[in-house]
């Protein structure tokens, strides 16, 4: 188990990763009502956002997410739910799958915040 970097959980740090993933969302969801071919490369970005999120916050020296790893931080099923998004990035159903991640996260975060 990789567990949470209580200090980098603060809200304050955390925040600008959620504020650019909601302008993200707005663009992937823009891509894919206008099927511009937009949406696999803005998906691929939010992919990264989401990782470096979980790294940044956990008690580890790696610079991406492993797999095989149990983050404290990840939501339920989270790497499962992770590797279906990437292997398909440009499908709509992983765009929402995304969107869930990050709300699923965030309210994590909140209660390891309450909790530590």
């Amino acid at each position: 188990m990789i567990f949470v970097k209580k200090d980098a959980i603060d809200k304050e740090k955390i925040e600008p990763y959620f504020q650019e993933w909601d302008a993200l969302s707005k663009e992937i969801f823009e891509a894919h009502e206008k099927r511009n071919g937009q949406a696999q490369i803005l998906m691929e970005k939010g992919i990264r956002l989401f990782e470096e999120l979980i790294v940044m916050t956990s008690e580890t020296d790696a610079k991406e997410v492993l797999q095989g790893e149990e983050y404290e931080v990840m939501p339920i099923n989270g790497m499962e739910r992770l590797h279906f998004i990437k292997a398909r990035p440009g499908q709509y159903a992983c765009f929402r799958q995304l969107d869930e991640l990050f709300k699923e996260l965030k309210k994590k975060y909140a209660r390891l915040r309450i909790q530590k």
